[in-house]
């Protein structure tokens, strides 16, 4: 969900929001749920270091011989956490020993072990009532596609939701009891990645380079001087972030959560905000400060756990990416021409053997800005597509017609595998179809 604190945010602050991933060689197709933003309650730190290394790696357990892909039809008879009377899924309740009761969890249920730990689930969600923008519950299924389609082309589950889970977390705030949720809903998974509404995925190609952050339990999109020498609430964007399903997550979200509405120091934690971070200007404790706060007073217990990723788009500011797209179209097109086997038509199964064959062309494009890469994630902070209170420093029909042009984007890359483009990025609705090796050949209608 955009916060009304994004509004501030300069192109300079641009910034960083899973899925659930298929066992290797597995024919299941992927859960489609609903669930709301957020983030959780817990204890404090554990002792247990399983989870620096992720919990799923200990458990070197296969799927039964002939069991191919997840077994959905059977859960043992034998007892396991959910069977505790005294488990809650609310933000309020502590877990405790959450890396036990998953890796038992994970004994239990074999077929779901095998590649638990590079497994990833994605959560998003909007709120339960419609949107005050006319166009907005439109945008808001567009962002929605627009996941859906990346979680199905790498394989990944999505959970979506449009309920408070708890009444007084309200707006930015929201994804923290659902991500709490999500957890204990999904054992499995190894990572949790929030992504905000209004965050369009715009490199359908690229993964996440989970080997990165094996070491850590928190991934964020942010800057570490901005933070730490700087002290700017805009160091880092809390709108999309993965998060290992893990105990050290549980007790994070415990702390990052008593910051809240819902806490008896929810004002206390604005005024110190404010003192610590002098650009922050509106009073409230908000979850984007809250975590810089902690990232740059908790080092040691909290902040080494956590990666601040710069290197690309891991969300990147709208204002700075949508006018590339253009160029960055007609660099991709060029590759194209030249390389016969991107060029080759494919089953979306198998489209991510393609995207290591896009690696070997841009190994010289660089990432993040100034890039001619395509941007990983176009975060539209401050356009507000629901409400349409935008902020005041462009036009409401920038912010729309930017949202076209990058969701259009994204969809072509999909549709490009069904034998179809957007031949304007402007307009959504006309499709012309694909000759044969196209784009050596001629696109019907033209191309652009």
């Amino acid at each position: 969900m955009p916060k009304h604190n994004s509004l501030l945010r300069t192109k300079t602050s641009s910034f960083f929001s899973s899925c659930f991933l298929y066992a290797a060689g597995t024919s299941a197709s992927f859960l489609l749920a609903w669930a709301f933003w957020s983030f959780f309650s817990s204890p404090a730190p554990s002792a247990n270091p399983s989870f620096s290394r992720g919990l799923a790696s200990e458990a070197a357990l296969s799927c039964p011989a002939g069991k191919a892909g997840h077994n959905r039809s059977y859960d043992p008879p034998d007892p396991t956490f959910y069977d505790d009377p005294e488990l809650s899924y609310t933000i309020e309740k502590t877990i405790k020993n959450w890396d036990e009761k998953r890796r038992e969890w994970l004994e239990k249920h074999p077929s779901f072990a095998a590649g638990a730990a590079d497994r990833i689930l994605m959560v998003t969600g909007s709120q339960a009532t419609p949107c005050k923008n006319p166009i907005g519950d439109h945008l808001l299924l567009r962002f929605f596609k627009n996941k859906a389609d990346y979680c199905r082309i790498h394989g990944y589950d999505i959970f979506y939701n449009t309920v408070l889970l708890q009444p007084k977390m309200f707006s930015f705030w929201a994804k923290m009891p659902a991500v709490k949720a999500v957890m204990l809903a999904h054992p499995e998974a190894e990572w949790i990645w929030w992504v905000d509404s209004d965050t369009a995925f715009t490199d359908m190609d690229f993964t996440l380079p989970l080997d990165r952050y094996k070491a850590h339990n928190l991934v964020v999109h942010g800057w570490p001087h901005l933070i730490h020498r700087e002290k700017s609430w805009t160091g880092l964007n809390a709108g999309v972030f993965l998060m290992r399903n893990c105990q050290w997550s549980m007790d994070f979200m415990e702390e990052w959560a008593s910051m809240g509405p819902q806490a008896p120091e929810y004002d206390k934690w604005g005024v110190i905000q404010r003192t610590t971070f002098k650009d922050k200007t509106f009073p409230e404790s908000d979850d984007q400060t809250g975590l810089a706060y902690l990232i740059l007073k908790e080092r040691e217990k909290w902040g080494n756990k956590i990666y601040m990723e710069d290197e690309y788009y891991f969300e990147g500011y709208w204002m700075e990416i949508v006018g590339t797209l253009e160029n960055i179209t007609d660099a991709y097109t060029g590759i194209e021409k030249r390389e016969r086997r991107l060029r080759r038509r494919h089953a979306e199964r198998v489209g991510e053997s393609y995207g290591k064959v896009w690696e070997e062309h841009l190994k010289d494009a660089g990432y993040g800005r100034g890039s001619w890469r395509r941007p990983f994630m176009t975060h539209f902070t401050g356009c507000q597509p629901c409400s349409g209170d935008h902020n005041q420093m462009y036009s409401g029909q920038s912010c729309w017609d930017a949202m076209q042009i990058a969701l259009n984007f994204a969809d072509n890359q999909v549709l490009r595998r069904y034998g179809f483009v957007h031949r304007d990025l402007l307009d959504t609705s006309t499709v012309p179809p694909l000759p044969f090796d196209y784009p050596a050949s001629d696109l019907v209608g033209g191309a652009s």
